[in-house]
């Protein structure tokens, strides 16, 4: 069985390359990116290249392929499925989000797949951990403290290996076709915790510094990259879509219940609970340190 993996050199998609890996039985992954020669992807992975915003660039890439992982790219997926399904791709996981499921938002990728006649499960993650680390490592290693205005705020975020264990679930067993699975973490924690969580990790205080949502602006544009980009949306400048926000966030007490509460995707695909943040935390200990 030949499994093409897209997105494979992201956080999730390097997680299921080796996971895919670790399953053996005569399993063949094929790992598509833009640059190959950048991939550093492990020994036994076929690394070809291909990029989702251009499918004229993937054709030859479904050649032999039985099933794929599909990171969402809306404005060509119809043309990057039909190109599937025309090579004879027969079962895609759809890397989706978690608002889908509580109707905050709308995923075209996981229609366009459901019409293909492709089996499919849609994999729908909430806040993944990893968005902590682009956030928060930099003044973690300069200076062991966090700034956010937000100290109380809950979380229930996700841990990537948690999401790519779900992906392949969906990849080599028949019972999750035609499944979407909403996947956090095990329980809401704020944004204190999560700090002491990462100083417990790496065996030092890091300190919280509360400051106003101007302040974190200022420093999370600062410091480029994911913090700069997502600054508005993370800080309640602007909405989900992208709107310049009004002052409230546009959600009831009933929409942040269901946002904020822990989803059992992960248990229900996998048999086991999620991994917390502690867990997490561990995990990225020299990333922080």
């Amino acid at each position: 069985m030949r499994i093409l993996v897209t997105g494979a050199t992201g956080g999730v998609g390097r997680r299921v390359v080796q996971r895919l890996l670790e399953a053996g039985d005569g399993i063949q992954v094929r790992a598509l990116t833009r640059d190959p020669s950048r991939a550093g992807l492990p020994d036994g992975v076929e690394v070809v290249q291909g990029d989702l915003e251009k499918p004229s660039s993937l054709r030859g890439v479904f050649d032999g392929v039985d099933r794929m992982h599909l990171f969402p790219v809306e404005d060509t997926a119809a043309e990057t499925v039909a190109l599937a399904r025309a090579a004879g791709v027969g079962r895609a996981t759809v890397l989706s989000a978690a608002a889908v499921t509580t109707g905050h938002s709308v995923n075209p990728v996981e229609q366009v797949v459901e019409e293909s006649g492709m089996e499919w499960t849609h994999v729908r993650p909430g806040e993944f951990m990893t968005n902590k680390l682009h956030l928060w490592a930099p003044s973690v290693r300069a200076e062991r403290v966090v700034r956010y205005p937000f100290p109380d705020e809950l979380g229930v975020p996700v841990h990537e290996d948690d999401v790519a264990a779900v992906i392949v679930a969906g990849l080599l067993e028949d019972r999750h076709v035609g499944q979407s699975y909403t996947l956090t973490g095990p329980a809401a924690q704020t944004v204190r915790e999560q700090v002491a969580a990462i100083g417990a990790a790496l065996g030092e205080e890091v300190r919280f510094e509360e400051v106003t949502r101007d302040r974190a602006r200022e420093l999370m544009k600062a410091q480029g990259g994911f913090a700069a980009e997502h600054a508005d949306l993370f800080l309640g400048f602007a909405d989900y879509d992208g709107a310049e926000a009004s002052g409230e966030d546009g959600y009831s007490e009933e929409d942040w219940s269901e946002l904020l509460k822990p989803w059992p995707g992960v248990e229900q695909a996998t048999g086991r609970a999620p991994l917390d943040f502690a867990r997490w935390a561990r995990d990225h200990a020299d990333d922080f340190r």
